[in-house]
């Protein structure tokens, strides 16, 4: 900790409430670091900040301290339903994580009440607690926030309460900023007073002025925090005790390297990043079933009501495995974790700082490792200039076991094995192409069969970036990969029935004339009975507590609208018997996201982060 420590609490120019220095103590907290030796004496002083610090820093304690002696130090005291600070953050996990923090300190100034306003919970019971216990200290995302400004009609009159705002926190600022969250962040800010204190904290500070003036800072101190015994010309982003990895292999080796890596290490706690939530999925399931006696789970943006519990559940655990998207590379904190391994090169260079970030956190030790292809190893020249985050070549992983006829045979014994396997090898593709790096990572590079023999598929998907390519050197399975059957009974039930629906289909435009108006004609007074039917049968699988998760059934449903389509005649039955009978559906349209999946076609689904 000598690296990152300034001084103890009492050496501050403004004394701390002794109800926050005995909760510094409870929780170990004998010295400060530098951030919070910066930013508290200037938060307590009426000053707005802009703060930069390397991840891990401690920047989460440099507002909650500010925030609880500011609320203290108010001459009226807050009432039930007043707010005095706010605090958005971009990720749930985060305010989560910041949530547990305040809640801490809390404990020692019972007449202030917190709320979390996150994702993945009903709004309405959001309001209704709102309502019931009220809050002084919020704590949110703002797609959730944003919501609740505009929950008027339901009771709750959120522009109201933070007329008497103190303090707005942005946390993980620069991202907060970002195109993916300035519509809401504006609406936001148009329902806080102008007369407040404002603190911007994150491990890349924008300089951009403009967006720091329309966040409502006036003359803010800028802090830039560098960590002791680093030299002045030198501005590495990643903490100083880390010790940062690359590793070069072949597309065919790469995921059973990863296998041995995380076979030789299972004692320990892991985050692996992954670059799309459907990679997440399939990779994440076949650790499961290759890697035993270790606790494994997967988090990516596209889930909702799992996400705090598993965050919460792999935060207490000593060692296991997180498989994860970048909706877990900023400011979170999860204890003692031992590797991050970085199995994709993160679209977004900064992306990469952060993932890194994850270990090695206030002046702990850690260690992080980048899984390259050979045409890729100039990305680490990349990021010792763009970065300034120095990269050192670790020897190929040893006792490499090829694991992937084990992830064949997964594929094989479940369809949903299947799918997953395809939509997470087009998701990795379309990736790729959308690479912030183009001079590097380049689709015309890729060798689609050894990536394919890596994903361990068991056909070539189709998709644009294939179209009109052969794969001579591709081993396809001799069995029909139609045939392949889900395990879930009620799953491979409903996919036989359109399979039918499709024959019977076949049958009758073969039989019918040919006049096109006819045609449609012969479907019109069946198709609202047959959807009625498709559409109970749906409920009833829901009903009668199916394996299905949340995503299956939502592709249950969109196969039957893909039958409408056809049957309407707006697509051609080669198109529909692609996209059911292949497996993984195509043209799916999502909502556009930093750091998670991008749009895709062919044989994909991709997914996004909605917090």
């Amino acid at each position: 900790m000598d690296n990152t420590t300034e001084g103890k609490w009492d050496s501050l120019p403004v004394k701390l409430n002794d109800g926050i220095t005995q909760t510094l103590n409870e929780l170990g907290f004998t010295h400060m670091t530098p951030v919070q030796s910066a930013c508290i004496p200037l938060f307590m002083r009426n000053k707005d900040v802009a703060a930069e610090a390397v991840t891990g820093s401690g920047k989460t304690l440099a507002f909650v301290i500010p925030i609880i002696e500011i609320l203290i130090k108010r001459e009226d005291k807050l009432k039930k339903m007043q707010v005095g600070a706010l605090i958005v953050t971009p990720t749930r996990e985060l305010a989560l994580q910041i949530s547990e923090v305040m809640g801490q300190f809390l404990q020692k100034f019972p007449q202030f009440r917190q709320i979390l306003l996150i994702g993945g919970s009903n709004p309405i019971e959001d309001v209704e607690k709102f309502k019931e216990q009220g809050a002084n200290i919020l704590i949110a995302t703002p797609g959730r926030l944003e919501d609740m400004f505009r929950r008027k009609a339901d009771g709750l009159d959120l522009a109201l309460s933070v007329k008497f705002l103190e303090v707005l926190v942005l946390d993980e600022a620069d991202r907060l900023l970002d195109m993916g969250f300035e519509a809401s962040l504006n609406v936001i800010l148009g329902y806080l007073p102008k007369q407040r204190r404002t603190g911007l904290f994150s491990a890349t500070q924008t300089q951009e002025l403009e967006k720091l003036v329309r966040a409502g800072l006036r003359n803010p101190v800028r802090i830039t925090v560098k960590e002791k015994g680093v030299a002045a010309s030198c501005t590495q982003k990643t903490p100083a005790r880390l010790c940062n990895y690359y590793t070069i292999c072949r597309a065919e080796d790469k995921f059973n390297s990863l296998v041995a890596f995380l076979r030789q290490h299972k004692h320990e706690k892991q985050l692996v990043f992954f670059s799309t939530c459907a990679c997440v999925e399939y990779f994440g399931r076949a650790l499961e079933a290759l890697i035993k006696s270790v606790t494994i789970h997967c988090i990516h943006g596209k889930m909702t009501h799992k996400r705090n519990k598993i965050f919460s559940e792999f935060r207490s655990l000593k060692s296991g495995i997180l498989v994860c998207t970048d909706v877990m590379a900023r400011g979170i904190d999860i204890p003692e974790v031992h590797w991050v391994l970085q199995y994709d090169p993160p679209s977004c260079a900064s992306a990469f700082v952060h993932r890194c970030g994850r270990t090695a956190r206030i002046g702990n030790q850690g260690n992080a490792m980048v899984f390259l292809l050979p045409m890729e190893e100039s990305y680490v020249t990349f990021l010792s200039i763009n970065q300034k985050c120095p990269l050192e070549q670790m020897a190929p992983v040893s006792d490499v076991v090829d694991v992937l006829p084990k992830v064949k045979a997964l594929a094989l014994a479940d369809r949903a094995m299947f799918d997953r396997g395809m939509r997470a090898f087009v998701s990795t593709v379309q990736a790729y192409a959308k690479h912030e790096c183009s001079l590097i990572f380049r689709v015309k590079d890729l060798d689609f069969v050894a990536l394919a023999r890596g994903f361990a598929l068991l056909r070539m998907p189709r998709m644009p970036e294939l179209k009109g390519k052969n794969f001579p050197d591709f081993i396809e399975t001799t069995i029909d990969t139609d045939n392949i059957r889900y395990k879930d009974k009620q799953r491979e039930k409903l996919r036989q029935k359109l399979l039918i629906e499709l024959k019977e289909k076949r049958e009758e435009r073969a039989a019918a004339p040919k006049r096109h108006n006819d045609k449609n004609k012969a479907w019109s007074k069946q198709k609202n009975r047959k959807d009625r039917r498709r559409k109970t049968a749906a409920k009833r699988n829901r009903d009668e507590g199916s394996e299905m998760d949340d995503e299956d059934m939502k592709e249950l449903l969109k196969d039957t609208r893909l039958l409408k389509r056809l049957k309407k005649g707006q697509i051609s039955e080669e198109d529909f018997e692609k996209q059911v009978t292949a497996g993984p559906k195509s043209q799916r349209k999502t909502a556009a996201c930093p750091s998670e999946d991008p749009p895709s076609s062919g044989d994909g689904l991709n997914s996004t982060e909605e917090d």
